[in-house]
Parts: C-alpha cells; structure tokens; sequence
C-alpha cells in the first residue's frame, strides 16, 4: 500500500486524459471527481476507475470533446445533452447550469441526457452546498438491484445525493445508493481480496452469497422502500430524460465497451434565502448535526454520526498523508503512465 499526495494523483489524471485528447474542461471535472471521491474514503469511485475510463475512451465510448446541447424550458428547468461525455463532465454542466438558474429563479433543476457513469454523485451536490445552495443530484444505473419479491434486478444501485451548507464545517453530505453497497465497491472488495459480508448480494436464483463471482445482484436498502428509491430515481433520470430505464440501461462493465451508455442525470439546486435567512440556517443545520452526534452512543468505542462524518474525517486525513492505493492500483496507473509517457515517478 502506498500513499500518494492529491495534487499528485490529479496531476496524473489530467495528464492521463489530456495527452489521449480530452479537452481541458472535461478532463478537469473528471480529475478533480476522481480524486475527490478518493480523498473522501469513496475509493470505489475514486482514482482506480480511472483505467476504465480510459480504455473506454479509447474504445469510442466515451467523447472527449462535447458540444453541449442546451435548451432552457422554464425559468428555473433545463435539459442539457451530454453529447456522451464522461458523466463527470456532463454532470458538472448540468448542475452548473441548476446553480446559475437557482441565482436568478431561487431554485433550478437540469435533467441531462446522453451520458456515462458520473462517478460519485457527492461532486455535483457539493458544487451546490458551496454556493450556499441546498443540492440535490440523481443518477439511475444498470440493472443491479435485487427486486423486491424477484429473484432478479430491474433497476440500478440508483444513488441519491442531497447536500446542504453548514456554518463551522463542511456541508451536510447523504451520498447513498439504494442498495446496501454499490457494484463498483463489491468490486473493490472481491479485487483486493477481501471477503464479501452476508446480505450485500444474491445469485441467479436470488439466494444470498458471499461469492463475489456468483452476485448477479445486490439488495436494495429497506427492502420494499428501496426499490420504492430506486424506482423514483428512474422516473427523474429516465422517464425525463428520454434515456433508456430499468432493464434496458447498458452495462457499465458487461458489455462492448464501444457502446454509448446513454445515462440521464437529474440536478437541482436551491436558495436557502428563498425560504429562510441563509445565516440563520446554516447555524441550525450545524445545530442539528451537532445534536445528532451527541445523542447517547450505544457503544462507547462507536461514536453517533450524520451522514458525510466519515468522509470528512477520510479527507481530512488524507490530506495529510495521501491517498492510498493498493499494490494492483499502483501498478496499473505507473503502467499506463509509462505507456503516455507522462511522468508518473516523479508524482510519487
């Protein structure tokens, strides 16, 4: 295990992607997601889903340079289309626009179409939280949730990312899926070797496993009322988008990797001035989480936490000692760095 500063990490992200061509803008949002999500504790979503992206940029999935469709429908609703762009970028467009119409509005929400995997929703609804916005952003996925009563998914881990500014601290963060763990952190846990805890997934016949080559698909959170999620997540990126849903999204990993993904995103943002002094309640919101944390632990060893605790506390730490990276993880980016020529020793 090695641990690697962030600003090295995004050096070699953006030269990764710039010297196969992504435009600057595009290889920015996807760096800086990239290496937020690591700096977080998301590793799922971090840094090791680089090589993907490149090998499905290289396969034409993904194009490097956009041209944005835009088309503004009401005061304060849009839909952008991502010309099947990585989802970092599409989604960054998308809630940058949400933000820029919540200014004028009080509130905006962009639903973007023709896109690929976003990474982490976290990145778009904390865009929102900084300008002092609450923050919503949606996106559906694959077929990976185990219905409920089925023994097969219809809908995605379809992650559900709401934020919120706070005084004193870093916003209120709820980044989830609608599962009990997401796909790509299974896979995470299954490469490194670790062993796969009961009840995250079921094979093909709906029967729980711990055998990660068996998992067809993962259970959703709260049984019946996260397909409910799930579901609702669909009809916003989906059903509003015009994209494909359920069943009929493509395969982040199973399928050719020249096929366009063809995701919808859905975005929004609010003025909290719209409804209360912004001051008064970014001082309640630290209240809440404060008053949260100091309700009676059950455990003494386990402290009380809200949502995004862990991740501010990962990054906290990680910006003093690095991001660390498996030996395998290691490997693959000093070898792609090695094969662009981009200078990967000296990063670390």
């Amino acid at each position: 295990m090695a641990e690697i500063p962030a600003e090295n990490l995004q050096r070699l992200c953006l030269g990764l992607l710039s010297i196969r061509g992504v435009r600057s803008d595009v290889a920015l949002h996807v760096a800086r997601g990239l290496v937020q999500a690591s700096l977080r504790g998301v590793d799922s979503h971090g840094v090791r889903l680089l090589p993907h992206y490149l090998r499905a940029l290289e396969a034409g999935r993904l194009n490097p340079d956009p041209t944005y469709g835009y088309e503004r429908t009401t005061p304060s609703t849009g839909r952008l289309d991502g010309d099947h762009t990585f989802g970092h970028a599409a989604g960054a467009e998308g809630m940058g626009r949400a933000i820029e119409m919540a200014r004028e509005s009080g509130m905006g929400a962009v639903s973007v179409y023709n896109s690929s995997h976003f990474g982490a929703a976290a990145y778009f609804g904390l865009m929102a939280a900084e300008q002092d916005m609450v923050g919503l952003s949606l996106t559906h996925a694959d077929s990976l949730m185990l219905t409920h009563g089925s023994k097969r998914a219809y809908f995605g881990t379809n992650p559900i990312c709401f934020t919120a500014p706070c005084s004193g601290e870093g916003p209120f963060c709820l980044d989830m899926a609608t599962t009990s763990v997401t796909w790509n952190k299974l896979l995470q846990v299954s490469g490194d070797g670790g062993p796969i805890p009961q009840g995250w997934g079921v094979d093909e016949d709906g029967k729980d496993t711990q055998d990660s080559q068996r998992i067809r698909a993962l259970h959703p959170i709260g049984g019946y009322k996260g397909l409910g999620l799930a579901m609702m997540v669909d009809v916003l990126c989906g059903l509003m988008t015009g994209m494909p849903f359920g069943r009929d999204i493509s395969t982040m990993y199973k399928g050719p990797i020249e096929e366009k993904r063809y995701l919808g995103h859905f975005f929004m943002a609010m003025r909290v001035d719209g409804f209360v002094p912004l001051e008064e309640f970014k001082g309640r919101m630290k209240q809440m989480m404060d008053h949260v944390r100091s309700e009676p632990a059950r455990d003494s060893a386990v402290a009380v936490q809200v949502a995004g605790d862990p991740e501010k506390r990962a990054e906290r730490e990680r910006r003093q000692k690095g991001i660390p990276l498996s030996g395998v993880e290691l490997e693959e980016l000093r070898s792609l760095a090695g094969r662009y020529d981009v200078g990967f020793p000296e990063l670390i």
